[in-house]
């Protein structure tokens, strides 16, 4: 076969596969729940371990934060974070320097975007400005996880992981805690993964398993009339399947644990761009996303944005399980 009728027959495939996704049915908001006691606010991921709710800000080197959940505020407890800096990842220069600039503007290197946590409560948080993986285990020390030597060079081979600011922003665990997903943020996107061989994790392979360039329509009561770079803000693995949030589309896209392909999406835009909580801003603040059989969390990074009401504080949304399930066709 030649190259040419190769070429088509994946456009083909391609333009099928994009085809059996269907259009975005939108989540019904249950309740909302604003969040007290981070020190900055900047709520950056969420992870559901052994009964309670952890959260990590971006701009908090030094801890990250249980959530108390009793109560229609949720509460944030400080956890210390005591493991030491984070290992050389093989970022180039110019972005190693970029993280030290962003610390005398915003404060913070380590950049903490995501967090989750294995069946035996072992708890993974990733860092966006070091590229690294930090454990708190339930026995033992903090420690960062040794990723393979040539986790970076595979990642910037497929566009991924070039750019400042638009590193890891997402991390999720097998329930063995045997594998690793990393979602890369943007500008291009990608889902990287990696097994455990010992005290190290190795690819098998190719690291990365999804990466994409492109944009994507912005829903209209953003008030903004271009597209965006697609883009992923964090990742779940539930049922064996990988559900990430998608902050530009305004959705939650089921995918496949072993390619990435989007199976199905679901819209929160309606709910999160309601007037009551409109923020003054031109992109989208939804940070945070853990799946169960109760529904969907969905958290946000609101910085130090005001709602109309004037409420300055970081928001959990808990929107219902679809009517046909997560595993719906």
């Amino acid at each position: 076969m030649s190259k040419r009728w190769q070429a088509l027959g994946l456009l083909l495939l391609l333009g099928l596969g994009l085809s059996q996704v269907k259009a975005a049915e939108e989540l019904r908001l249950e309740a909302e729940y604003p969040v007290e006691g981070m020190r900055g606010g900047n709520l950056s991921g969420l992870a559901l371990c052994k009964g309670e709710f952890w959260t990590v800000s971006d701009r908090d080197d030094d801890q990250y934060y249980r959530l108390d959940s009793s109560d229609s505020v949720w509460k944030a407890q400080a956890h210390r974070i005591s493991a030491g800096p984070p290992p050389s990842a093989g970022l180039p220069w110019n972005l190693r320097l970029f993280v030290r600039i962003a610390e005398y503007k915003r404060g913070g290197t380590v950049d903490f975007e995501g967090i989750t946590c294995d069946d035996a409560g072992n708890r993974y948080l990733v860092s966006e400005g070091y590229a690294a993986v930090l454990l708190d285990p339930v026995q033992g020390s903090q420690s960062w996880l040794k990723l393979p030597w040539n986790l970076m060079a595979q990642a910037n081979r497929h566009g991924l992981l070039t750019q400042f600011n638009s590193i890891y922003e997402g991390i999720s665990v097998s329930p063995d805690g045997q594998q690793i997903w990393l979602a890369a943020e943007r500008q291009r996107r990608g889902i990287l993964t990696l097994f455990k061989q010992g005290d190290k994790w190795v690819c098998r392979n190719n690291c990365v398993m999804f990466a994409e360039g492109g944009t994507t329509p912005i829903p209209p009561a953003l008030g903004k009339r271009s597209p965006l770079p697609v883009d992923f803000s964090d990742m779940i693995y539930y049922h064996g399947k990988l559900f990430t949030l998608e902050r530009a589309a305004h959705q939650v896209c089921r995918r496949s644990a072993q390619s990435g392909i989007a199976e199905r999406c679901w819209s929160f835009a309606q709910t999160l761009l309601a007037p009551v909580r409109h923020y003054r801003q031109n992109w989208g603040l939804a940070e945070a996303l853990w799946i169960d059989e109760r529904g969907a969390w969905i958290g946000l990074d609101t910085g130090d944005l005001a709602r109309e009401d004037g409420d300055k504080r970081p928001y959990v949304l808990h929107y219902a399980t679809p009517a046909a399930g997560w595993d719906a066709p």
